[in-house]
């Protein structure tokens, strides 16, 4: 990979990665450094990187590391209660709609959270995926499948509904 190719690569992913990020772990300062940390590890190793295995490398250290870093938090910090009492009128519906698939989302674990993050909100193939988390396809297909479920049944018990 070329300095050429590097810039490119940042100009290019620096957005999807961010928010891939961002979406994981709801923490805008921790994901600007996951995201700082991946880049520059992309360039200690361009040498050897192909050009065309920058967007797969990038996720795949991007994702790892934000695996590192939610595991060493659930160690620092003690877990805390996700309830929110949330007053709800006609005009929040969306918005509150939008909040109950996030919310069902963090309650997800890492794997299941990332899987759909890249499949349904980055819009990544089963193949990339598969590159990034270092799985096959089938296992991408069944873990994504297990996920969304998971979410389902989440969003429509009676207790999490307005």
């Amino acid at each position: 990979m070329t300095e050429k190719d590097y810039n490119e690569c940042v100009t290019q992913y620096a957005d999807n990665v961010y928010r891939f990020i961002v979406k994981n772990i709801r923490q805008e300062e921790d994901a600007k450094d996951i995201v700082q940390t991946a880049f520059e590890k992309l360039w200690k190793n361009r040498e050897q990187i192909i050009s065309e295995k920058s967007k797969s490398y990038l996720f795949t250290v991007v994702y790892h590391q934000m695996i590192d870093h939610i595991r060493k938090n659930k160690r620092i910090l003690l877990q805390e209660d996700f309830k929110q009492d949330i007053k709800i009128d006609y005009q929040q519906h969306n918005k509150f709609s939008k909040e109950a698939i996030t919310n069902a989302l963090y309650k997800l674990n890492e794997v299941q959270r990332s899987l759909i993050t890249l499949k349904d909100y980055e819009g990544y193939s089963y193949e990339e995926i598969g590159e990034i988390m270092q799985l096959n396809s089938s296992q991408v297909k069944v873990y994504l499948h297990r996920a969304r479920l998971a979410l389902r049944n989440y969003i429509v018990k009676p207790e999490n509904i307005i």
